[in-house]
């Protein structure tokens, strides 16, 4: 759904082709194997990466390592406790895809953690109090310093995202959103 709205308003305005919002495969190191390969080229003053959930996470190690802009979406910090009880066959998030989370998955992703992010002015953090999968002051403590949009409620998905897409695509220097 958040994928959707971004890339309906980047159509809007005139720049669809600049926007890319990959399925990623379930192994960590295959994924961001894929989504490098992905902005190969883009300078990273013109890039910003968009991540909800566990792509916040993965967004958060690629703007560390690329140096570009990051917006998070009620973002996983810790996924290596978080995800262990997610270990086996399920269905994905929004849909009733099945997915298999394997546990090398888990070993996977201590290979992406960022500890502390190290320039917070290229980080936005849009995190749902009323998040019923991730705590989100976990994430208000791990993005400090960051521009923060705390939202009263809401859930993991960002349900009302519709009304986030403009500030979320402003912070990421598209012209004409906000």
């Amino acid at each position: 759904m958040k994928g959707r709205l971004l890339a309906e308003r980047m159509a809007a305005l005139g720049r669809a082709d600049e926007y890319v919002a990959p399925q990623l495969p379930a192994s960590p190191r295959l994924a961001m194997a894929q989504a490098f390969a992905l902005v190969a080229g883009v300078r990273a003053d013109d890039l910003c990466i968009v991540g909800s959930s566990l792509g916040g996470y993965y967004a958060t190690w690629m703007a560390e390592r690329l140096g570009c802009r990051a917006v998070l979406l009620n973002p996983a910090v810790t996924p290596l406790l978080d995800l262990e009880k997610y270990v086996g066959v399920t269905t994905m998030y929004h849909s009733d895809e099945p997915f298999e989370f394997r546990r090398e998955y888990i070993d996977e992703l201590r290979a992406f953690a960022v500890p502390t992010i190290t320039r917070p002015e290229r980080y936005f953090l849009l995190a749902a109090t009323g998040d019923e999968v991730l705590d989100y002051r976990t994430m208000v403590a791990h993005y400090a310093g960051a521009r923060q949009h705390v939202i009263d409620g809401s859930d993991h998905g960002i349900g009302e995202f519709a009304q986030y897409v403009d500030e979320v695509l402003a912070f990421g220097h598209v012209h004409g959103a906000a």
